[in-house]
């Protein structure tokens, strides 16, 4: 099942190895759109404002691990693309050691702070109970998304982006069956929505983890030889913090701005975590393509293949543009349908929280060709050794989100509709930035010194 990116046609092979990432985190977004839409019809507007912050808070700590795990997935790309199996051992083993120590200090950093998040996020004292309810259970399964995203990105760095898909598929096929059972059939309200979810989030990470162990021994074996030079560990360190930087970056923005929106009530709450949801099923298959994309690069870049690389850029321009232009077309046309989805009709307020979900959607949604781009900027200088530069990327994109956010909506006669135009806004300001910048250094960008 591994595929190496440095042979074959360009656009296929992207595709080829894309798709099964796009369907794996499709269905993994169905883990908060499964507690969404059942906690939404079923256990009203509160709960659902509590839950759609949470994913907010959940999806900041979250890309923590993530940014690192796919720093670290980038340096097994390159050492992939080399054919170095020894220094691919040391960096596997270099980045579990960081990374699970990253994750031990966030859970308890995640228990002990659990009640400054009111404070923190502006949450209405409506809405806390039900939050904290939720986070409780929640932040149970941090060591669960650590597991699975580490061994994902490992898996995917050497070109096999199958199996992660396969547990996902079990995981929310699970957490679906348990959200019915927990919240319906026990009436344990929120907590069961979160108790389902953390309970298929260990499936799938104890589920990968045996495959991997099982299926590759080479990996099995450099976890029993942990020991690893200072130079790799500095290596590991650099990829993975600043990915981690860029991803945090790029959440702490969100999570500013939810901050923001929860100042505007519990309609307006409800309304943006509905949207925060459709938001990320819609552009989430870009975003794969973008990873996908940046492990192309990678691989590539360790084979020292630059004509590839360019012909790889240009495809993948070609078909984020083409596949986000016709999502904008869906939610701009079906954007209240899609709020329905979220919301009681036997809710009072319920044409006011489709109203304000599908202005958003109207605004936002037009522009999606400005994420999908962005997306792949991240993944080519991730890829090309210059993560920096994706942080520099991330903070202008949310930079000028929060900024534009907090100063048009203070704005009486543009309210609440200035937090939704910061968005596209900061995507293609981001765009301008990465776009010029591969133009003025191009020809450093491909250089071969890994």
């Amino acid at each position: 099942m591994n595929k190496d990116l440095t042979k074959g046609p360009v656009i296929w092979t992207m595709l080829r190895f894309a798709v099964p990432m796009i369907l794996g985190n499709l269905f993994q977004q169905c883990y908060n759109i499964a507690d969404t839409i059942i906690v939404g019809k079923y256990l009203g507007k509160n709960a659902l404002a509590a839950v759609g912050s949470s994913f907010t808070l959940m999806t900041f700590l979250t890309s923590i691990l993530l940014g690192l795990c796919m720093g670290s997935g980038v340096v097994f790309s390159i050492r992939f693309g080399e054919r170095d199996e020894n220094r691919l051992k040391e960096s596997i083993s270099a980045s579990f050691v960081l990374i699970l120590g990253v994750t031990a200090l966030l859970n308890i950093a995640a228990f002990l702070w659990i009640d400054h998040i009111k404070v923190l996020l502006h949450v209405p004292e409506e809405v806390w109970g039900a939050m904290r309810q939720y986070l409780m259970v929640i932040f149970g399964g941090i060591v669960a998304t650590f597991l699975y995203n580490y061994f994902a990105s490992l898996l995917r760095a050497i070109g096999n982006s199958v199996i992660p898909l396969f547990f996902l598929i079990v995981s929310v096929t699970l957490n679906i069956i348990l959200d019915f059972w927990f919240v319906l059939g026990l009436k344990w309200g929120v907590a069961g929505a979160a108790g389902a979810t953390v309970v298929s989030q260990y499936i799938s990470g104890l589920g990968i983890i045996i495959y991997t162990l099982w299926m590759y021994p080479q990996i099995r074996r450099s976890f029993n030889r942990c020991r690893v030079s200072r130079a790799c560990m500095k290596e590991i360190a650099g990829f993975s913090f600043l990915t981690c930087v860029q991803q945090s970056v790029m959440n702490l923005g969100i999570l500013m701005v939810q901050g923001l929106v929860n100042s505007f009530g519990a309609v307006i709450m409800a309304a943006f975590a509905a949207v925060v949801k459709i938001d990320a099923f819609a552009y989430m298959p870009v975003q794969d393509f973008g990873n996908a994309f940046s492990t192309f690069i990678a691989q590539n870049y360790g084979a020292k293949k630059d004509e590839r690389i360019r012909k790889g850029l240009k495809g993948a321009v070609f078909v984020a543009i083409i596949f986000s232009a016709a999502v904008s077309g869906c939610v701009w046309v079906f954007a209240e349908q899609l709020m329905g989805l979220f919301v009681d009709a036997k809710d009072a307020t319920v044409k006011e929280i489709i109203q304000q979900g599908a202005q958003y959607l109207h605004i936002e949604g037009a522009f999606y060709v400005g994420i999908g781009c962005l997306f792949l900027l991240y993944g080519l200088y991730r890829a090309l050794g210059k993560p920096g530069m994706s942080v520099v990327l991330t903070v202008i994109s949310l930079g000028t989100r929060v900024i534009l956010a907090y100063m048009l909506s203070s704005i009486s006669f543009i309210g609440v509709i200035g937090i939704w135009w910061a968005v596209p806004i900061g995507w293609l300001l981001a765009d301008a930035v990465g776009l010029f910048y591969y133009i003025y250094k191009k020809k450093e960008l491909f250089c071969w010194e890994v």
